[in-house]
């Protein structure tokens, strides 16, 4: 018994120095992120945890509803697909040919009015901002450094950046995209509330726009680029330039580092699947919707053009485009927008699909550098078009 009550002894003294180690290190988001995490018997973040950040709301107007198509939910996702669907906790697939819904489930609970979390998809959003930015004067062009938006930042060999680097994933800044250590930069910002100071702490460290490098930094500090250029937050600019035109059904909502601050660009855009199916319908038709062009062909054909860079395995780089994921599958050349736990928008231009899967899981096994669950998926929606 007196062992005991030594060992729970140390333990609580281990404790409050590991908690007054944290107050005084200022990383007190440490707290937020196991309260809601492994308090919450989660290693990781959830999709639909929105709430539990203050957020803008990016606002819809009239709501233009998808047709249906003729062959509507005829042809259904195979047996052996279904089990793999379930195996990563899919929780929407959703399908568009020629501008109509071919194909439309919902899993646990989930439904087509879910909000449920973008997260890397993000980054696909914000690089059509900045292409709309471009379209309006506001930014000169992509080979604009962006110590014309923020000199508090592009200070030293900072200043070399550009925003052709940072929507490239290229800027040679030294951002720690480490997804299991949480002082890293991924969970500092997403649980933190000072992303302009957390990110403002990283430097250029290799030479730009020579290496490939995913870091969610270099999307967050484009959002703070839009922020300058524009004059409004990226929510707003959202709102006015691609949600109300493109006739969203449901406002979406884009979290925040806290109430008043700014939005998480890198990540959390919230929406649900018929919404989220609209980005891919805007870049299927190079950046026309409905006759409007609301970002241009030329961006757009940029975009999902692999840019020449080397990647992290010493190759040519064939993946990335402006923050668009770049596959050829099947000789089907596909572009898609993908978060880490699955979120997907892929465009497929020959067979004039979207197609949006949404989930809890997604493979830790990659072919190709794209994700194995990322074939599944294409291979469902290919198979419907076959029949």
């Amino acid at each position: 018994m007196k062992i005991a009550k030594q060992i729970l002894k140390w333990i609580v003294i281990i404790l409050v120095v590991a908690c007054i180690s944290l107050v005084i290190s200022g990383k007190t988001y440490i707290f937020k992120a196991i309260a809601n995490t492994y308090l919450k018997g989660r290693s990781g973040p959830s999709i639909s945890e929105y709430k539990i950040f203050s957020y803008h709301t990016v606002l819809n107007d009239s709501a233009q509803n998808w047709s249906s198509a003729r062959d509507f939910n005829q042809h259904k996702i195979s047996a052996e697909q279904r089990a793999e669907f379930e195996k990563y906790k899919t929780t929407a697939f959703f399908v568009l040919k020629n501008d109509s819904v071919k194909y439309e489930e919902y899993w646990d609970g989930f439904s087509d009015t879910s909000h449920t979390n973008s997260f890397s998809m993000g980054k696909s959003i914000v690089s059509i901002l900045v292409g709309i930015a471009i379209d309006e004067h506001k930014i000169k062009s992509v080979d604009q450094p962006i110590v014309d938006f923020i000199p508090e930042f592009a200070v030293g060999a900072n200043a070399k950046v550009t925003v052709k680097h940072l929507l490239t994933m290229s800027s040679g800044i030294n951002f720690d995209e480490d997804y299991i250590n949480p002082f890293a930069y991924p969970a500092a910002a997403y649980y933190g509330s000072d992303l302009k100071a957390l990110t403002y702490e990283y430097q250029v460290t290799e030479e730009p726009g020579k290496n490939w490098k995913y870091l969610s930094g270099n999307t967050e500090l484009l959002g703070f680029v839009l922020e300058k250029a524009t004059g409004k937050s990226i929510s707003e600019y959202a709102s006015e330039k691609l949600w109300k035109p493109m006739g969203a059904n449901h406002p979406a909502y884009w979290s925040l580092d806290h109430e008043g601050g700014v939005e998480k660009a890198y990540c959390c855009f919230n929406s649900n699947a018929r919404d989220f199916a609209r980005f891919g319908s805007l870049y299927l038709n190079q950046g026309s919707w409905k006759g409007k062009q609301l970002v241009s062909k030329l961006y757009v054909q940029q975009s999902i053009q692999s840019a020449d860079l080397i990647d992290d395995n010493g190759n040519k780089n064939n993946k990335y485009g402006y923050s668009w994921w770049l596959l050829n599958y099947k000789n089907h050349p596909i572009y898609y927008m993908r978060g880490i736990l699955g979120q997907y928008v892929f465009v497929i231009p020959d067979k004039n699909m979207v197609v949006v899967r949404l989930g809890h899981k997604r493979s830790t096994e990659k072919i190709n550098d794209h994700p194995k669950d990322v074939y599944l998926f294409l291979d469902a929606a290919l198979a419907m078009d076959e029949l």
